[in-house]
C-alpha cells in the first residue's frame, strides 16, 4: 500500500530567520524539528528490504531458540549426577542426538547421551560436558571433579528471543543481520517505509558536466556526482535534474518540478549567503526558506527549509554550499541525518573514535571544524590520525584520500600533537 507522505498545509515560522551562525547542534535541532516524515508503508521481500525502515515493531511469531538445546558436542546428562569434588562417571547410552532429530526416549538416571552442538535437550537432561573435558572409556563417560557446574553448556528456549517479543523495533534501519533474523523466525516479507523521494541538482552558469567541452573560465560539476553516490547509500530515490543555470525562471522551474516530485530537494551552490537578491526573492515567494549562517568550517552558508510549489506541493529544502568539500561537509553534517529521520529512521548518534593526532592542528573556539584525515593503527596499537593536506574547501582530492573526518567541537581550540581527537569513519561494518 502506498499513499502520499503527510505534509503540513502551511509550514510555521522557522526560528533559523536569524543571520547569526548558529552552533551546528542548534542547526541540527532545530532541522529535527521541522521536519515531515514518511508515514506510508509497503510490503517487499526479505532481499528488498536491504537498507529499508522498518515500519512497525517485529513481533516474534517463536521462542529463539525453540527448545532447550545443546550449545557444545559433548554428552547431555542430569546435572543432578554431578558430585562435588570427585569424579562423576556416567553410563553413555548408544544413540547420538544430532540437530533437527530430537531423542524421544527415556534417560535414566546416572546415563548420559552423546549430542551435538544445537541439536534438543532430551527430557530430563539440562547439562552437557564438552567432549574435551571428558573421558570417555567404552561405554561409561568419566567427568572430573568441579570441570563444569549443573545447568552449564545448555541454551534455553526463548533466552535469545521470546514469543511475543519485539525481535527488532519500528524505525530500524534493516542491516544483512537483520535479515537473517527476520528470516530466523519465519518472515519471507517485511513492512517498511515508502523511499524517500530526493531531488538533486547543481546552479551555476560556469558549470559543465563531464564528457562535455570545458570552455574558458568553466570547471566540471563535481559535487552532483559526489551527492549522487552519498545518497545512493542512504537508499533513496534519486531525481537528478542535473544543471540549471542562474537565472529566475530555471531556477523557480528546477524547484518546481522538484517539489512536485519529491519529498527533499538538495541543491548546490546558487543559494548561499551573498548570491543574487532574486534568488532569495524567489524562495522566500516559494516558501519559508530561512537563510543562515552555520557555525562550522568548512560549509559556513547552508539554507533550510519548506518550498511550495505552484500546484501546493511541498518538499524540504537543503541548499548546500558550492565548494565541493564544503557541499559534501554539509550533506554529512546536517543533511544526511535529516534525510534519515524524515525516511522514518529512529534518532542514531553519529559512531565516534578517538585517535591520536599526529600532528598539531590549529583551530580557534567558536565553530565546528571538520578537517580531512586518515586513521592507522600505530606499532603502539592505537589509532592515529593525520590531516590530508590543505584543508580549503575546494580541495576535493584530499576528501579522497582521507578516510575520516576530524571533528573539532564548537568550544574546543587548538589540538597538540598526540591529543586524543574525535573522527568519523567513512565506512563502517553495517
Amino acid at each position: 500500500m502506498t499513499v502520499s507522505i503527510s505534509k503540513p498545509a502551511q509550514p510555521g515560522p522557522s526560528p533559523l530567520a536569524s543571520g547569526n551562525e548558529l552552533p551546528v547542534a542548534q542547526a541540527q535541532s532545530a532541522m529535527a524539528a521541522a521536519l515531515t516524515l514518511v508515514v506510508d508503508s509497503e510490503t517487499v521481500t526479505l532481499p528488498q528490504a536491504l537498507g529499508r525502515v522498518l515500519h512497525q515493531d517485529l513481533i516474534s511469531p517463536i521462542n529463539v531458540p525453540a527448545h532447550d538445546n545443546s550449545a557444545m558436542d559433548g554428552y547431555a546428562f542430569a546435572g543432578a549426577s554431578l558430585q562435588p569434588g570427585v569424579e562423576t562417571v556416567l553410563q553413555a547410552l548408544p544413540h547420538t542426538v544430532f540437530a533437527g532429530a530430537p531423542y524421544l526416549g527415556a534417560v535414566p538416571a546416572g546415563h548420559c547421551l552423546r549430542i551435538m552442538t544445537g541439536a534438543v535437550m532430551p527430557a530430563g537432561l539440562d547439562t552437557v560436558v564438552p567432549i574435551e573435558l571428558c573421558r570417555v572409556n567404552d561405554n561409561t563417560v568419566s567427568v572430573a571433579a568441579d570441570v563444569l557446574k549443573s545447568g552449564e553448556n545448555r541454551r534455553k528456549a526463548g533466552e535469545d528471543l521470546a514469543q511475543g517479543s519485539a525481535a527488532l523495533a519500528a524505525g530500524h534501519w534493516l542491516r544483512p543481520a537483520d535479515l537473517g533474523l527476520a528470516a530466523s523466525l519465519g518472515f519471507a516479507q517485511l513492512t517498511v517505509r515508502r523511499r524517500l523521494r530526493v531531488a538533486l541538482f547543481s546552479t551555476g552558469d560556469e558549470l559543465r558536466s563531464p564528457g562535455e567541452p570545458l570552455e574558458p573560465g568553466c570547471i566540471y560539476d563535481s559535487n552532483r556526482f559526489s551527492l549522487l553516490g552519498a545518497l545512493a547509500r542512504l537508499g533513496v530515490v534519486v531525481t537528478d535534474l542535473g544543471l540549471v543555470p542562474d537565472n529566475e525562471a530555471a531556477l523557480q522551474a528546477a524547484f518546481n518540478t522538484a517539489v512536485d516530485q519529491c519529498d527533499a530537494v538538495i541543491t548546490s551552490g546558487g543559494v548561499s549567503m551573498g548570491d543574487a537578491d532574486y534568488t532569495r526573492q524567489m524562495l522566500a515567494q516559494m516558501g519559508d526558506v530561512a537563510f543562515w549562517k552555520v557555525a562550522m568550517r568548512p560549509g559556513r552558508p547552508f539554507a533550510f527549509g519548506t518550498l511550495r510549489s505552484a500546484r501546493g506541493n511541498t518538499a524540504t529544502l537543503f541548499a548546500l554550499p558550492g565548494n565541493p568539500v564544503a557541499a559534501l561537509v554539509t550533506f554529512y553534517a546536517l543533511a544526511q541525518p535529516a534525510l534519515r529521520l524524515m525516511a522514518g529512521a529512529a534518532p542514531q548518534p553519529q559512531p565516534v573514535l578517538r585517535a591520536r593526532s599526529v600532528a598539531a592542528i590549529r583551530k580557534r573556539p567558536g565553530r565546528t571544524e571538520y578537517q580531512r584525515g586518515r586513521v592507522t593503527q600505530g606499532e603502539d596499537g592505537q589509532w592515529h590520525v593525520a590531516l590530508t593536506g590543505a584543508q580549503g574547501a575546494g580541495i576535493l582530492r584530499s576528501m579522497s584520500q582521507a578516510n575520516a573526518l576530524v571533528v573539532l567541537g564548537h568550544d574546543q581550540g587548538s589540538v597538540a600533537a598526540g591529543d586524543a581527537v574525535e573522527v568519523w569513519l567513512f565506512d563502517g561494518l553495517v
